[in-house]
């Protein structure tokens, strides 16, 4: 017989847990979603922080090596148009290439530090600044020596117009000379005396002192040469040396052996006797000396020959016989 439920004893009703499990489980199942999603997002988030800062970086590496290039380039071209730098210029082009190594040393990096970075910066503001410095110097020493160059120019064209001007002065001046050494050769030889109305004679001196012309030769005690200075408005007042040259019959210059003077024809010639005469410029000067000689004089003619100025102004021949018993 069926039994309807009332009839059943009281028993507690079973309670449904399933409903809470699947509570639970959704609530976890959501949890962990979220979580993921939380994570996935944080995780997204530092990889873009890490994308941003390593494009930061590089950015900040790419325009650390593109001022680093700029600058080198300078100073690759300063080195390469100016190889011979010398002195202070050469050192400081070594401090440059120097800090260009320190410079690329960090850039070579590939994990370069923020300070070093920084550091790499401050080296190439400081490279550039020893770049343009020493362009500086260069473009000063340039412009210096472009003028040294043009003074030196000035100063060759100068040299130049200088030495044509020496050259024309010297040849001017050896005109002068030549000129003046022929019009002092012309007054030379005008102001040469001229001797006329040569006298010669043989004298005998008695004991008395009186004396008696004579033409033999064992009689003459002396000779008698006089003649005159004739005027000459160009010899200078003053004392005139006049030189006598005896040639005896066997033609020997009469000499002691020591006289000479020069000749402007035959050079150096022993003479005779040496007369200074006052001369005074524009007159006729008469005048007279005696010579004498050693020994006794012989038969046969004696030629005078009268110099003033290296030239022969007047000549004269006396002729002494031989002379007879009584003679």
């Amino acid at each position: 017989m069926s039994q309807s439920p009332s009839s059943y004893p009281n028993t507690p009703e079973q309670k449904d847990n399933r409903k809470l499990i699947y509570g639970i489980l959704i609530v976890a199942l959501i949890g962990a979603w979220a979580y993921i999603f939380y994570d996935k997002s944080k995780t997204h988030e530092t990889v873009t922080q890490l994308q941003t800062k390593i494009v930061t970086v590089d950015s900040a590496r790419n325009s650390i090596q593109q001022e680093f290039l700029t600058v080198s380039a300078k100073a690759d071209s300063l080195t390469q148009n100016n190889i011979q730098l010398q002195g202070t210029l050469a050192d400081k082009n070594s401090a440059i290439q120097k800090l260009k190594g320190e410079i690329g040393s960090i850039l070579k990096k590939k994990n370069a530090s923020d300070a070093e970075l920084a550091q790499a910066k401050q080296m190439i503001g400081e490279l550039n600044g020893k770049v343009d410095g020493l362009f500086a110097e260069i473009e000063q020493l340039k412009g210096e020596n472009k003028q040294l160059t043009a003074d030196k120019q000035q100063l060759t064209t100068e040299k130049t117009q200088l030495t044509t001007d020496k050259q024309n002065l010297e040849q001017n001046l050896n005109t002068t000379k030549t000129e003046k050494k022929q019009l002092e050769d012309k007054v030379d030889v005008a102001s040469t005396l001229h001797a006329s109305n040569i006298g010669i004679t043989a004298l005998k001196v008695k004991n008395s002192g009186s004396e008696k012309e004579t033409s033999t030769a064992k009689r003459a005690d002396l000779i008698r040469i006089s003649f005159n200075l004739d005027e000459n408005r160009v010899t200078p007042t003053g004392t005139k040396d006049i030189y006598v040259v005896v040639t005896s019959p066997d033609g020997k210059i009469i000499s002691d052996g020591n006289a000479n003077f020069i000749t402007r024809e035959d050079g150096s010639k022993a003479f005779t006797s040496k007369v200074s005469v006052n001369y005074e410029q524009g007159k006729i000067i008469p005048v007279s000396f005696d010579w004498k000689q050693n020994e006794r004089f012989k038969e046969g003619s004696y030629k005078i020959e009268i110099y003033n100025n290296g030239f022969k102004i007047g000549q004269g021949v006396k002729t002494l016989k031989k002379g007879g018993l009584f003679s």
